[in-house]
């Protein structure tokens, strides 16, 4: 589909066609999340699906579907289980996402019954749980059924599976009309989400790959606990850490009271958890009834700022008017009622704190931290650890006590705010500094490594001239860490790709002293590999175990009674691994050179290198005359200067002697260099201006490179920088010698180099980029298309982007592209498009 005009410009036929596909979307992301419990967006994603479909409805009324998501709630129950209609439809609640829908819901209310500005109108506050909505029904006290939400009218009979839960009474205390329907959501603690996903790790056994243990596992307590309930078999949920809040109610006989917080109050008299009691430590009731919108905000930004702390995850906090008379006579409009709103988080921020602060060292001997959180939900993933990049970061300043853009002073005790949008990696924007801990002080920095001690330097950055943020040890491959590190990306997916070989195994193996260089793997000792994975695995599981019984001890639980295990087929278990090594004997010499891990070779890097090589030996060839024709040191720092592009350069380069030796002859103003603002700005800033430019240009002239390495540099993808570290990389004999350890092992390359593209395709030149999951294609092989026809593949989305290609679960790369109005199309399009439908 093309990029969708605004609400005013929209016709009839495209504001139908867009209620269709919104229609079909969100139909599916219902399905994948109240039914298969594994959703594909975010709910902050699928919220604006909501939103936009209610503008258009707005805008064209008779328009409005039958299946509009405007008029459902949640999906159909699933077929396994028996069905079960509500006597009291269970529907969903508008949300607010500003300060001032909240207000917008405080005077729609007055409006509706008829109230002044200044009359008392009493609205509670609650945090709105993350889970499975349940309602379970009694019968003169007794528990009779329970069922999920279902579409809302019909629900799945989990009766069988909910007497499991503890926080489920089977019979109501002190209270006990004909019916009463009790309503809340099932939902998973974090430490017992964590224990959970160990004990599913440990019954994995020590035969599958990571990728399969993975898959074993929840990715949020909310699918945990969604899935733990649903489960055919009621044993199977006894065994899962599931609670229960209880906050609302559908069908009664009889009330307990004339307000939704004293019948909130009077369900936690009944046996039932709710929030009018203070839980899990806290100091007081996180529900609360309050008089103005003020104060509903207020303890919006308090509950908040505590979401890290509760233990369990909420996605905001729930506002319904107190009188149930008033809730009565404001009634109920299309899905939702009138008297209640959820004002949500922001998917993608959360509050937590840094519990420590660590360093790692990667392959490439960087020093870096790594914040250690207490666990909060962000975007649909338990976030426990986010990178804090480098030094400078950490520090706030640069090394010569500058503060940097971006830089955080980020202190173990701080209070931090969270983000991740879409696929982004999770990072720190903000530092609460009025929460900071007093007599904080900021982070140490390590100027030795913590693995080997070796000292670990800041050094000239080649493209900038100034002092790098990183901090590396300087022990190279002698440092255990960064040797494996490299093994580790040496097996890695885009590189070797062994299968079975996981991080985690690397790295026994290392330890294990069976495997210190990528060599090492190729000539493996079949049984000291077989005894060291079944090590592995039952070092795994019991470690896990007792993970499993540390969570049960903390809930004043017994440890679990396990029965004996079945024996697991080890020798089968290697032999698989082995199978994975040897069929990776032969790779392609761009997967082999990006193996290597060399600085500033990534994945285009290495494939323009197979373009210019054969195998491994013409490549170590033409590095070596790379290197004896390397330039000066002048011509490579004008070269790696920023925004020195290499048309720049090369006018520089070709400036005559005569010109130079000038005395009238100014760099910075003339014409013909066509030198642009910043441009000059950092020549002047890093030679002067004049004489002292002119002798610098000058000066790199005469260390100009020969042919070899010229033919790396011009290559875009390849450039100056890139090889001079291929140069340094292969001027170490101990990488060398690596590499040619590989080749006496039998490893061996192939070499198909891209066919040219054709001369013309429908993508010839333009910029592509891919978003979402891509359904009859992997990422990799969409990229290699594109490619081939002559299209430039980017990882974001600007105004010079021509095309996106987006599949489901598209997120902030599909939102960019609306802004600058890029043509969005559908992975089928793309293969109608390219020839291949």
């Amino acid at each position: 589909m093309s990029d969708l005009p605004d609400l005013d410009r929209m016709t009839p036929d495209e504001a139908a066609a867009e209620l269709e596909r919104l229609a079909l979307e969100m139909a599916g992301h219902d399905r994948r999340y109240y039914e298969d419990d594994a959703p594909t967006v975010t709910d902050a994603e699928y919220d604006a699906l909501r939103r936009r479909n209610a503008e258009i409805e707005g805008r064209f009324p008779a328009l409005v579907r039958p299946d509009s998501p405007s008029r459902k709630v949640g999906a159909a129950p699933a077929a396994k289980f028996a069905k079960i209609r509500h006597a009291v439809p269970m529907l969903s609640l508008d949300n607010a996402f500003s300060d001032e829908d909240v207000a917008d819901f405080a005077r729609r209310v007055r409006r509706f019954l008829g109230l002044g500005e200044d009359a008392p109108l009493a609205i509670t506050a609650e945090p709105k749980i993350d889970g499975l909505s349940l309602s379970l029904r009694y019968e003169k006290g007794r528990l009779v059924s329970a069922a999920t939400r279902g579409d809302g009218q019909v629900g799945e009979d989990v009766t069988a599976n909910a007497r499991t839960l503890d926080d489920i009474p089977a019979r109501l205390v002190g209270f006990a009309p004909d019916v009463f329907e009790v309503r809340g959501e099932v939902y998973m603690t974090h430490a017992d989400f964590a224990a959970l996903n160990a004990r599913l790790l440990a019954e994995a056994g020590g035969g599958e790959g990571e990728a399969a243990k993975a898959a074993r596992q929840f990715a949020n307590p909310r699918n945990a606990a969604a899935g733990s309930l649903r489960q055919k078999d009621a044993k199977v949920t006894r065994t899962r850490p599931l609670r229960f809040f209880a906050y609302a109610w559908g069908e009664t006989s009889e009330l307990p009271a004339a307000t939704q917080s004293e019948v909130v109050a009077a369900l936690q008299a009944m046996g039932f958890q709710t929030n009018t009691v203070p839980q899990f430590g806290g100091a007081e009731p996180l529900m609360r009834r309050l008089d103005t919108v003020d104060g509903l905000i207020d303890h919006y930004r308090r509950i908040e700022a505590a979401r890290a702390g509760l233990g369990y995850d909420i996605d905001g906090v729930v506002y319904k008017v107190d009188d149930l008379d008033r809730q009565r006579e404001l009634g109920f409009v299309s899905r939702a009622p009138r008297w209640a709103i959820a004002h949500k988080f922001s998917a993608e921020q959360a509050t937590t704190t840094v519990e420590e602060i660590v360093i790692n060292v990667g392959r490439t001997g960087k020093l870096a931290p790594l914040a250690k959180l207490t666990p909060v939900t962000v975007g649909g993933v338990v976030v426990s650890n986010v990178t804090l990049h480098n030094e400078d970061y950490v520090a706030g300043r640069d090394a010569d006590g500058q503060p940097i853009r971006g830089g955080r002073d980020v202190r173990v005790g701080d209070t931090v705010v969270i983000q991740r949008a879409g696929d982004v990696i999770p990072q720190v924007v903000d530092v609460v500094i009025e929460k900071r801990p007093e007599g904080s002080e900021p982070f140490p920095y390590p100027d030795h490594c913590p693995i080997c001690h070796s000292k670990a330097e800041r050094e000239i950055n080649p493209r900038t001239g100034r002092l790098d943020s990183v901090r590396r040890c300087t022990a190279a491959m002698t440092c255990p860490a960064q040797a494996k590190e490299g093994l580790k990306h040496f097996v890695s997916r885009n590189a070797f790709d062994i299968e079975g070989l996981g991080e985690k195994l690397v790295e026994a193996l290392y330890d294990g002293e069976l495997a210190r260089q990528p060599a090492d793997l190729f000539r493996l000792p079949f049984e000291p590999v077989k005894r060291l994975i079944e090590e592995r695995a039952l070092a795994n599981r019991l470690e896990n175990e007792a993970a499993e019984d540390a969570a049960l001890a903390a809930e004043g639980k017994a440890p679990k009674k396990r029965g004996a295990r079945k024996a697991y087929d080890y020798t089968k278990a290697t032999q698989n691994l082995f199978d994975g090594i040897e069929a990776r004997r032969t790779v392609a010499l761009d997967r082999f050179v990006f193996a290597l891990g060399i600085p500033e070779i990534g994945e285009s890097s290495a494939k323009a290198l197979a373009k210019h090589y054969d195998d491994v030996p013409h490549l170590l060839d033409g590095i070596a005359g790379a290197a004896r024709q390397q330039p000066g040191e002048a011509w490579a720092e004008l070269g790696a200067l920023s925004r020195i592009g290499g048309k720049t350069f090369d006018r520089l380069m070709e400036l005559s002697d005569e010109r130079l030796g000038d005395g009238e002859f100014d760099p910075l103003r003339d014409d013909d260099l066509s030198l642009t603002s910043p441009q000059r700005v950092a020549l002047r800033e890093r030679y002067g201006e004049g004489e002292a430019l002119r002798r610098a240009i000058g000066r790199a002239k005469a260390g100009a490179p020969g042919p070899d390495f010229l033919e790396l540099t011009r290559d875009s993808d390849i450039g100056t920088v890139a090889t001079l570290s291929l140069i340094h990389f292969f001027g170490e004999a101990h990488n060398r010698e690596a590499v040619e350890a590989l080749l006496a092992a039998g490893v061996s390359t192939t070499n198909e180099r891209a066919a040219p593209p054709p001369a013309s395709s429908p993508v010839m030149g333009k910029t592509v980029v891919f978003t979402g999951t891509l359904e009859r294609m992997t990422r990799s092989q969409a990229k290699e298309r594109a490619e081939a026809l002559g299209a430039k593949v980017s990882g974001s989305v600007s105004k010079k982007t021509d095309l996106v290609v987006a599949g489901p679960g598209a997120g902030s790369k599909l939102a960019d592209a609306q802004k600058h109005g890029v043509e969005v199309i559908s992975e089928d399009d793309w293969l109608a498009l390219v020839g291949e439908a």
